[in-house]
């Protein structure tokens, strides 16, 4: 029996009773998982389907269409997707009943890694759609509409940027004074933990001139702050406006040009990727934030080895010296895995000796989750999970620590700081510091928008308290 008469009779209702709306009146409820870059993308697809007639909501249950944008780095973001599906799977039913339409797709990462096997899993989903091809999705939706189950996860030829429409200003506008934008797309490192060569594909870089032509769309839209995006964000490189090939450094001066544009940002850099010419940004450009997120996953070299990093401990804290040295006030971040196949406990010690001699800001740490198709996977000497979980609460005590240390010695300061959104309390609004923490401040102290000098008062657990100076 197909896959559309089994949905038909467990619903009640059969295809051509539904009321499909004209396309001026659908909504789409996009829910996103992961990272930044998938942020990212949920906006472009949003804008991608204003062209085809849908209206953004917050409420899934008013919505015609619904896309959950996945992320496949671990086990357990995956299997939440399945979980959401079935919940879906009973509001879809409902609608059916009420003889509305409700159209179900899977996009990101879990979509492309899984392809045919999410429809096969979970037969509510209606349209699989990699991360690649969602600047097709307007295309695949009128075929899913005609009843077709639609799985698009070949890597698209043409440049998906070119083709995704421009979101309106005011759009822009409603999304605030802080914005993504992807500069770099795809991994060719293949550290032996990861999928995302295999989600992604290949390194590619946007040119210039799509970047800064972004860019000046969202400073003209008023926002204050971009943070530049890649899954390798520092192996971008691009021919430059002057004919010269281009590293980050190069356009991090370019972006800091646009007027209006007051801070840049960008994430997730590779240890081999830090250039002297972007090192020279953070001491030489005011616009580019003292805060490096530059993930090392392990202190042992052994364990650094058999993920395929490609660089030892030692070239790690001698990188940070010199980020450090260029810029006294910067703030690390880092990611970390524990547990990963064959680590020891001294391995684990010597993660736990680079975080002390590191001493980072703030850091994501995590266990290993095997991912299929990687070679971690197939690895021998797998680690029990009481172990990893063990090693995981002792790693993030310690950056715990060290992040309120580094909360509690920015008290009595007096710092730039974004306004960036309401409070959540009345008569509060909330600002961003130049190391991305929260800063809570009297809703008096400055408009939306605004760069304003706060006095730090007091560090809480994941932000700041200040007055205006």
């Amino acid at each position: 029996m197909e896959l559309n008469t089994i949905e038909r009779d467990d619903i009640g209702a059969a295809a051509e009773d539904l009321v499909v709306l004209p396309a001026a009146t659908r909504k789409v409820f996009v829910k996103t998982y992961g990272c930044q870059m998938n942020v990212y993308d949920s906006q472009r697809m949003t804008d991608a389907l204003a062209i085809d007639g849908y209206a953004a909501t917050d409420a899934i249950g008013e919505a015609d269409l619904v896309l959950l944008n996945t992320c496949h780095i671990r086990e357990k973001a995956a299997e939440k997707v399945y979980s959401e599906l079935g919940r879906i799977r009973e509001l879809k039913a409902e609608r059916a009943k009420a003889g509305r339409e409700m159209l179900v797709g899977v996009a990101g990462c879990v979509a492309q890694a899984e392809g045919a096997e999410i429809i096969r899993r979970s037969p509510v989903v209606d349209l699989v759609i990699g991360p690649q091809t969602y600047h097709r999705l307007p295309g695949v939706l009128a075929k899913a509409r005609s009843g077709e189950k639609i799985v698009e996860t070949d890597y698209a030829v043409e440049d998906k940027f070119e083709h995704l429409p421009q979101p309106k200003r005011a759009e822009l506008i409603r999304r605030g004074v802080t914005a993504f934008l992807t500069v770099q797309e795809g991994c060719d490192k293949f550290c032996t933990f990861c999928v995302v060569p295999y989600t992604r594909g290949s390194e590619v870089s946007r040119p210039v001139a799509q970047i800064v032509a972004e860019a000046e769309r969202l400073a003209d839209a008023g926002v204050r702050e971009v943070t530049l995006l890649g899954q390798n964000v520092n192996a971008w490189h691009g021919r430059g406006e002057d004919s010269e090939e281009w590293g980050l450094g190069r356009l991090l001066f370019r972006l800091a040009e646009i007027p209006g544009l007051a801070r840049l940002r960008y994430t997730t850099s590779h240890p081999r990727d830090m250039d002297d010419e972007l090192i020279a940004a953070h001491r030489d450009l005011p616009a580019l934030m003292p805060y490096l997120h530059l993930p090392v996953q392990s202190g042992s070299d052994r364990i650094l080895k058999a993920m395929n990093r490609r660089h030892m401990a030692k070239d790690y804290l001698t990188l940070i010296d010199r980020v450090r040295a260029a810029r006294n006030d910067i703030a690390l971040s880092g990611d970390f895995i524990v547990g990963f196949p064959g680590e020891t406990e001294a391995d684990f010690e010597a993660t736990m000796q680079l975080v002390e001699d590191v001493n980072y800001a703030s850091a994501f740490s995590f266990k290993y989750s095997p991912r299929p198709g990687t070679p971690g996977a197939e690895m021998n000497d797998q680690v029990p999970e009481a172990v990893k979980d063990e090693r995981l609460q002792r790693l993030q005590a310690l950056l715990l620590k060290q992040q309120q240390h580094f909360g509690a010695s920015l008290v009595g300061r007096t710092i730039d700081t974004l306004v960036e959104k309401p409070g959540r309390q009345a008569g509060q609004k909330v600002g961003r510091s130049p190391w991305l923490q929260p800063v809570i401040v009297d809703e008096k102290a400055g408009e939306i928008g605004d760069i304003i000098q706060v006095r730090i008062t007091k560090a809480g657990y994941n932000s700041l308290f200040a007055e205006l100076a």
